[in-house]
């Protein structure tokens, strides 16, 4: 590569640095923190699903809440805490929705 297109991929790439900053745009490369008892913040929750976690993940973030997949069965007691999740999974077993029973 010449030193012109060299050149021209380092201000290309400060540029798209400048701008995301300039949009106040935050990426963040840190591990999601382990969430303990049932769920209480909804937004954060629906934040971590938007992710399309993997069964492990889910419960290596929400180890308290019951992960109950379309394959497991479960009882018909009715939970008002969000300490049980019914997953729905896409074709390659992420968890993409679901809700609290």
């Amino acid at each position: 590569m010449s030193r012109h297109g060299i050149f021209s991929l380092t201000i290309a790439a400060v540029l798209s640095v400048s701008t995301l900053a300039a949009c106040g745009s935050h990426i963040s490369l840190a591990e999601p923190t382990p969430v303990s008892g049932p769920v209480t913040d909804r937004a954060a929750f629906e934040g971590f699903i938007a992710t399309r976690p993997g069964p492990f993940e889910f419960r290596r973030i929400y180890p308290d809440v019951v992960l109950v997949l379309p394959q497991d069965m479960a009882t018909r007691e009715l939970r008002h805490d969000n300490s049980r999740y019914f997953a729905r999974l896409d074709s390659e077993g992420r968890i993409v929705g679901g809700d609290f029973r």
